[in-house]
């Protein structure tokens, strides 16, 4: 019996978007946000001593060693393959179960030509409303600024619907955004190390020590007025409120480092501030030679043979929504950050939208309002505010 209690502990039904349950065998392997147990750059570890619980700041960093997760038994050990409570391991299939029959799965028109702004604006009904009276209804930017390739939408998946932003950033500013995490050599150690201390860098986290993905990447939490040009774009070219948006991050990662499955959705104890995340935007700061792909699990490609996969392709963006505008969870958007291999290191820039205004939680002092008279500037730089 007491076998079997430990067991249920893995055991989570939630409902799914066609209203069926989809039942989760494992701790909930959610994404981390606001402020994973935070360290400044360049300074000390703290002392362990208590502390006021505040937003998330009690999160583990997941790639840390937890004495109450299931280790892997080694390949070469002929002993049965058991957990600590003597059950077999869980599988990848059992963790992540295929989804209940007649869930909707729509993938994307084969004929990019049969896709119109119109359609998109069908397929987010739904959804969080996005503004997109920049587009033309061939989903292309009808006024970009002299010099610059025109953003363009691609549909990548219809039914949970998956965009594609092309030219979301141009090299020059995606090479800011990393510098934001990173700043130039000067800027830094003899050893490299970032010396800058207004982002606060952490081991990515997920929202549980006992959650069953896996991260090995560095993020960065990052004050709004450090990222402008992410919330200008965000805000004019796609109508993204910029009080509903989550603090940005900066993620990399190294060859050989992953984000193993995960939700983006936020646990539901923890909806107090802003409610449920209701879209996703990250964008891409590099090309990656091998692996490094953004997979959704349960979604195909246009052609139905492959497993939906987002190459990282430097200043493009990937958008999608991890729960409808009522805050109901979207399992269907389960996902992973595939391995980094080869010698090139993977760098994304990632916002997550709220149903409602969120209030930040770090770094100390970080606020949306702060950020505004930054985001005006590169707003008239990019001539958004004078050409509606």
């Amino acid at each position: 019996m007491h076998s079997i209690m430990k067991y249920l502990q893995f055991v989570c039904i939630l409902p799914l978007a066609s209203g069926s349950a989809l039942i989760r065998h494992h701790p909930l392997a959610f994404a981390g946000g606001f402020g994973a147990k935070p360290q400044q750059l360049g300074g000390k570890k703290k002392s362990k001593g208590k502390r006021k619980r505040t937003g998330f700041s009690e999160i583990e960093p997941i790639n840390k060693p937890a004495t109450n997760v299931v280790q892997p038994v080694p390949a070469d050990d002929d002993s049965p393959k058991l957990d600590k409570w003597g059950l077999p391991p869980p599988t990848e299939d059992e963790l992540f179960p295929p989804l209940p029959p007649g869930t909707e799965l729509i993938t994307a028109p084969s004929d990019p030509s049969q896709v119109s702004l119109s359609s998109i604006h069908d397929a987010l009904k739904e959804h969080i409303t996005l503004d997109l009276k920049r587009f033309n209804d061939g989903c292309v930017e009808t006024n970009p600024l002299a010099g610059r390739d025109p953003m363009k939408l691609r549909f990548l998946h219809t039914s949970p619907p998956v965009l594609e932003i092309q030219n979301f950033f141009t090299e020059e500013e995606c090479e800011a955004v990393r510098d934001v995490a990173v700043p130039p050599r000067k800027k830094q150690n003899d050893d490299g190390e970032n010396n800058n201390r207004d982002a606060l860098q952490v081991d990515s986290a997920t929202f549980s020590a006992l959650a069953t993905s896996k991260r090995t990447s560095t993020s960065w939490f990052c004050h709004y007025a450090q990222m402008p040009t992410l919330l200008a774009k965000a805000y004019h070219m796609l109508g993204i409120p910029i009080e509903q948006m989550e603090e940005p991050q900066i993620v990399r990662y190294r060859p050989g480092e992953e984000f193993s499955w995960h939700y983006d959705e936020i646990p539901a104890t923890e909806l107090e501030n802003g409610g449920q995340r209701v879209a996703t935007l990250l964008a891409y700061l590099s090309n990656v030679e091998i692996g490094g792909g953004t997979i959704f699990r349960y979604l195909k490609s246009s052609d139905g043979k492959q497993q939906l996969t987002m190459k990282p392709q430097i200043g493009s963006a990937l958008l999608f929504f991890p729960a409808f505008a009522d805050g109901r969870a979207d399992d269907r958007t389960l996902h992973k950050g595939e391995v980094v291999e080869g010698d090139t290191t993977k760098w994304i820039t990632q916002v997550w939208i709220h149903q409602r205004a969120y209030k930040p939680v770090t770094p100390p002092g970080n606020s949306q309002e702060a950020a505004m008279s930054a985001v005006e500037r590169v707003s008239d730089s990019l001539q958004y505010t004078g050409n509606k």
